[in-house]
C-alpha cells in the first residue's frame, strides 16, 4: 500500500529535543487484536521527558489497552514500544521502580492504614534510590501532598471513595516515578480534591521532571493538565497537539448569536471578524445580545470523533481532507 503523506490537520508526533534526549515513551505501529477484532490499528506517538500527555477517546477506542501495553501488562500483536528505554514486557525490577501506575481501581488492604500501607510499599523502592532521585517518597510529605494527613491512621475500609482514590494516587507516587501512568485519576473526586490533584500534576512535571501519560473523560481536565492531547478513536490516533492547536486546526468554526426585532439568530463561520463587521454595518442599531462563541476542546473532540467514526475504513489523512 502506498504511503499517504501526513495532513497538516493531524501533525506527526512532535520532534524531540536535543540529540540523545530520549523520549520517556516511544510507540510505533502498535497493533492489538483479540481474535478477529482489532482494537489498536497502528498507533504512533511519543511522550517527552517531563511532558504531560493526555489520551482522549470514547469508550472502546483502545485507551486502556494502550496504557496496559505500555505498563507491560499486555503483549501487543505488532509494533514496537519503548518505555524509559526498555521493552515494558521485559522490564526488570529496577525498571519497574522507575514507573508509577494509578489504575482505575485496585484491591487495597482494608485493615491497613494509609500510613502503614505507604511505609510498607516504600520499602520496595529503597534499593533503587539514587542521588538524583531518592526513593521512596517521604511518607509524611506524600500523605500531605495527596490530602490524607488527617486520615493517615484510619483503616482504609473506613475511608470514603474519594479518599481511597487519593490513596490510589499516593500508591502510584510512593516510588517517586520518572514516568507516571494515570487512568481516570480523578474519578470520584470532589471539585476541591480535583483542583488539588491538578496542582500536584503540575508540581510533578515542573519540579520533579516526571513524565505523565493520563486518560480522562473530563475534557476540562485534559485542557488544564496536558501539554499535548492525543485523540484516539477506532484504534487510531486521529489528532495530536495542544488543546489550543487542536481547536484552531480541527474545529475552527465559531458561532455568532444575536437578537434583532425580538428574534434570535445563530450563524456559524470561520471568518468571524468580517462577518461581525458586516452584521454591525447592516443592522448595528437593531442588534441586541450580540455574542461570539469560539470553538473549544469539547467541540474539537466531538468533531474529530464523529468525523472519523463516520468513515471508519479510511486513512486518517483522507478524513482530514
Amino acid at each position: 500500500m502506498a504511503a499517504v503523506p501526513p495532513s497538516p490537520a493531524f501533525p506527526e508526533p512532535p520532534q524531540l529535543g536535543p540529540p540523545g534526549d530520549l523520549p520517556a515513551v516511544r510507540v510505533r505501529g502498535l497493533r492489538m487484536a483479540y481474535g478477529t477484532h482489532e482494537v489498536l490499528s497502528g498507533v504512533d506517538f511519543d511522550v517527552r521527558q517531563g511532558e504531560v500527555v493526555c489520551l482522549l477517546g470514547p469508550n472502546g477506542a483502545g485507551k486502556t489497552t494502550t496504557i496496559e501495553v505500555l505498563e507491560g501488562f499486555r503483549l501487543p500483536s505488532a509494533g514496537s514500544v519503548e518505555v524509559l528505554g526498555a521493552d515494558p514486557a521485559r522490564g526488570d525490577d529496577a525498571w519497574r521502580a522507575r514507573v508509577g501506575v494509578v489504575l482505575q481501581s485496585w484491591r487495597d488492604h482494608p485493615r491497613w492504614t494509609p500510613r502503614r500501607l505507604l511505609s510498607y510499599l516504600g520499602g520496595y523502592y529503597e534499593p533503587y534510590s539514587t542521588p538524583e532521585r531518592p526513593r521512596p517518597w517521604d511518607v509524611e510529605d506524600l500523605l500531605s501532598t495527596v490530602g490524607l494527613t488527617e486520615e493517615a491512621d484510619r483503616k482504609i475500609a473506613t475511608l470514603s471513595g474519594g479518599r481511597r482514590r487519593r490513596l490510589d494516587v499516593a500508591v502510584g507516587l510512593i516510588g517517586r516515578p520518572e514516568l507516571l501512568f494515570l487512568d481516570e485519576p480523578t474519578a470520584g473526586f470532589d471539585p476541591q480534591a480535583r483542583r488539588d490533584f491538578h496542582d500536584l500534576v503540575h508540581r510533578l512535571s515542573d519540579l520533579e521532571g516526571t513524565s505523565i501519560l493520563l486518560t480522562t473523560h473530563d475534557l476540562g481536565e485534559a485542557e488544564r493538565l496536558a501539554d499535548r492531547i492525543l485523540i484516539l478513536t477506532d484504534g487510531r490516533i486521529v489528532a495530536d497537539g495542544s488543546a489550543a492547536a487542536l481547536t484552531r486546526q480541527v474545529a475552527g468554526t465559531s458561532e455568532v448569536r444575536w437578537v434583532r426585532d425580538g428574534e434570535q439568530f445563530v450563524h456559524a463561520t470561520d471568518d468571524i471578524v468580517p462577518f461581525v463587521r458586516r452584521l454591525l454595518d447592516q443592522h448595528g442599531d437593531e442588534l441586541t445580545d450580540l455574542e461570539v462563541r469560539r470553538a473549544d476542546l469539547e467541540d474539537t473532540y466531538i468533531a474529530m470523533v464523529q468525523r472519523f467514526e463516520s468513515r471508519p475504513q479510511r486513512h486518517l489523512a483522507e478524513v482530514a481532507r
